[in-house]
């Protein structure tokens, strides 16, 4: 047995997951255990997890790999803070010391992490690297091009190259300062959204307005090649040197102050919204274009925290670029811990790779899993009034007619999801037929902006009878968004056009509205009976019922919280919310239940 421990740490999405003979076992956030969202701290009860959920201890572990090269990351800082001096002082006093007691320290800090069990040496990836092998390892491509975008690593934020078998080799990188993904984020603090979380809200809203500073954009802020790389002019950014990402010169560009939190979100900002979108989808399909023309290869791999901006996905996709496209379903800092781990197998071990039909990824669903007994005292403990429903498919009626009523339910089951989507375990479920349920679930169920769209979970097989996707094709980890079919859609473009701002919500879209888009758009995920066998039986339920074969998913959580993990936080979840009824494995519960329950 060969066991294989991966990690990502210390920046964003801690995770840890681990390879046992080259299958993956687990993997997990910390976010998920510690309930502090997008938690940076070292993944330790992650790592406890993993090594649990495959029986063994830190001292049966053969590699524990780290998913980028700390040194290196401390190098491009101080030249940076050098380069800058004495602009950013504040930021060096903030970063150094953690720094010195810590992230120089990693094999310390990760023997200690491991309760000293672990005694033999540490492998360190680059950060793309790590990005670019759980992109291509786990995809169903025996080759494939490999394209990886995010904020920063040590120096690369932008990496592109090969992957044959069991190797990967990258050929070309951008550099730091310059970065598609710090270039979002820095848009997403202008818009009044939390860097480094808010960036899925600043794409939400990108609908809403309309692109009128495109051109601006590419005008004044970046130099644009052909090849999708691209200079920025950091005088209008401060992530260099300042604890802000943009400069006074940035809000003046724009002509308005960025956005305070919490504040009315004005057709300006949905605007710059919509302008930043464009142009990231430009710089995504340049990218794509050159990594085709210059490896040469039909299918491609995406990884790296803009990877999870779906709607440039799906113009990758409908642009006709590649034949196929896999895109990691953890792309953010979270994959790296898998990422690495399967470097060290395939590439450092120089063990055989075999593609697999789907994808190796068994549907993301490498998180822990709860046992009926967890299950039961739990719900006992809280005092919860529930019932069993022991018969899978009994269980899955009594959710589908739940929906059918109108009733939003809370839904959790089998394996946690690895990455940042619900795909039918961690999930909030509805009828996406009610044209109230999109303002519902984000007002009085997630506690959100009203604005945020919703995913449609869709049978796969009936994908391309609603959605304008190929047959064959599918987006299994809800990282595609696509257009609703023109003959589901409902209302003028006229109207739509006329309308601005917010006000578009109200405007019929499709006979989907909870899961359409106010550009009729969705972003969809194909249900499979192979990855999700059981939330596949809910919604072919669901359209047993109705007609309708997909349903509305979304996280299980509240705003500001991780997704849930256990039956005591989809407990505590459900009775904070107006999610009607909750499953938990085996036992389902009512809201009405639990109010009679206080009452008593």
């Amino acid at each position: 047995m060969t066991a294989i421990l991966g990690i990502s740490a210390f920046y964003h999405d801690s995770a840890a997951a681990l390879l046992v003979d080259g299958e993956v076992v687990a993997a997990a956030q910390e976010e998920r255990f510690s309930r502090i969202r997008h938690d940076p701290s070292f993944p330790g009860q992650a790592v406890a997890y993993c090594l649990s959920e495959a029986g063994i201890g830190a001292e049966e572990l053969d590699h524990v790999g780290f998913y980028d090269k700390p040194f290196l990351k401390f190098e491009r800082l101080l030249e940076t803070y050098v380069a800058t001096a004495p602009l950013g002082i504040r930021s060096f006093f903030k970063s150094i010391p953690l720094w010195l007691q810590k992230k120089l320290h990693l094999p310390r800090e990760m023997r200690r992490a491991l309760g000293g069990r672990y005694r033999k040496r540490f492998v360190f990836a680059e950060h793309h690297e790590s990005h670019a092998a759980s992109a291509f390892f786990p995809s169903p491509f025996e080759e494939a091009a490999i394209l990886t975008l995010d904020g920063v690593g040590e120096w690369a934020t932008a990496s592109f190259g090969t992957g044959r078998g069991n190797r990967i080799a990258l050929s070309h990188e951008l550099h730091f300062p310059h970065s598609l993904g710090l270039l979002y984020s820095a848009f997403t603090q202008y818009c009044g959204f939390k860097v480094n979380s808010g960036e899925y809200k600043l794409m939400g809203l990108a609908p809403y307005g309309e692109a009128r500073f495109r051109e601006l954009i590419l005008e004044q802020l970046l130099d644009l090649k052909a090849d999708g790389s691209f200079r920025m002019d950091m005088s209008y950014f401060d992530y260099t040197a300042g604890l802000s990402m943009i400069s006074k010169k940035f809000e003046r560009l724009f002509g308005q102050e960025r956005r305070k939190p919490e504040s009315e979100i004005t057709e300006h900002f949905m605007d710059v919204a919509a302008s930043v979108q464009a142009v990231t989808e430009e710089i995504m399909l340049r990218c794509a274009r050159h990594v085709r023309e210059v490896t040469g290869m039909r299918d491609l791999c995406l990884a790296g925290g803009v990877a999870l901006n779906c709607v440039g996905n799906g113009r990758i996709l409908r642009e006709g670029i590649f034949d196929n496209l896999w895109i990691q379903p953890a792309s953010n800092d979270a994959g790296g811990a898998l990422g690495v781990a399967q470097l060290i197998w395939y590439q450092l071990l120089d063990r055989p790779r075999a593609a697999r039909p789907g994808d190796g990824q068994s549907g993301s669903l490498l998180g822990p899993r709860f046992d009926s007994a967890q299950c039961r005292e739990t719900l006992e403990a809280v005092g919860a009034r529930f019932r069993r429903l022991a018969d899978e498919g009994a269980r899955a009626r009594w959710i589908a007619e739940r929906l059918a009523a109108g009733e939003v339910v809370g839904l959790m089951q089998g394996r946690m999801e690895f990455g940042p989507r619900a795909l039918g375990c961690r999930s909030i479920l509805g009828d996406p037929r009610g044209a109230k349920m999109q303002r519902l679930i984000n007002q009085k169920i997630k506690f959100r902006e009203s604005f945020r769209p919703f995913a449609p979970s869709v049978l796969r097989d009936r994908a391309t009878e609603w959605f304008e996707f190929e047959p064959g094709e599918e987006s299994p980890y809800m990282l595609l968004v696509t257009k609703v079919r023109e003959g589901r859609r409902k209302g003028s473009g006229e109207e739509s056009d006329a309308v601005r701002g917010l006000g578009r919500l109200d405007l019929p879209r499709s006979e989907i509205p909870a899961v359409t888009h106010v550009d009729g758009s969705a972003r969809v995920q194909t249900v499979d009976p192979a990855r999700h066998a059981f939330f596949h039986a809910v919604v072919a339920e669901f359209e047993a019922l109705t007609g309708c074969p997909m349903v509305v998913n979304t996280s299980f959580n509240v705003r500001g919280e991780p997704i849930v993990c256990g039956p005591e936080d989809a407990y505590r979840c459900f009775m904070a919310t107006e999610v009607d009824a909750l499953v938990v494995e085996e036992f389902v519960l009512t809201k009405s239940e639990q109010k009679e329950a206080g009452d008593d």
